[in-house]
């Protein structure tokens, strides 16, 4: 019978931490798995991610191509319909609200807010101050009688 005190570990699941460093008699002692001399067995060596050797590294040789609009996209916090209708009756829908009631949280607070058509609205709310909607969300808001501003 099983009891508190014959309780063990199954096999394997304890393991003993490799002690680099602390002696020959441990195994990891000597040169404590970094091999012979240079610069990765140095305390703080190694070569940074894309070092070849001093070399031009690949990512210089090869020429840049085609054009990225990341600088100018527009990020936006999303926020579906579904949510909005288990946290609202019947109040105005804008982003300080949407911040208080925990809907928008970290860095999306600071980002323009979309609204989107996942789930059933079933109140008529107004939405101010909101700057975008998505087609289906702009329906189903005006189909149950709700306002954008």
């Amino acid at each position: 019978m099983l009891k508190l005190n014959n309780l063990k570990s199954p096999k394997g699941a304890n393991k003993d931490t490799k002690r680099i460093g602390r002696g020959v008699g441990s195994g990891w002692g000597c040169q404590a798995g970094k091999g012979h001399k240079g610069q990765k067995a140095r305390s703080g060596g190694g070569v940074r991610p894309g070092f070849e050797g001093g070399s031009m590294p690949i990512y210089r040789r090869l020429p840049k191509r085609g054009f990225s609009n990341d600088v100018f996209k527009v990020e936006f916090a999303t926020v579906n319909l579904s949510v909005i209708n288990e946290k609202y009756n019947n109040e105005e829908v804008n982003r300080n609200t949407l911040i208080e009631k925990g809907i928008i949280k970290g860095i999306n607070k600071k980002l323009a807010v979309k609204i989107l058509g996942d789930g059933k609205l079933t109140k008529a709310l107004s939405f101010k101050g909101i700057e975008k909607f998505s087609k289906s969300a702009k329906e189903s808001i005006e189909k149950v009688g709700g306002k954008i501003n």
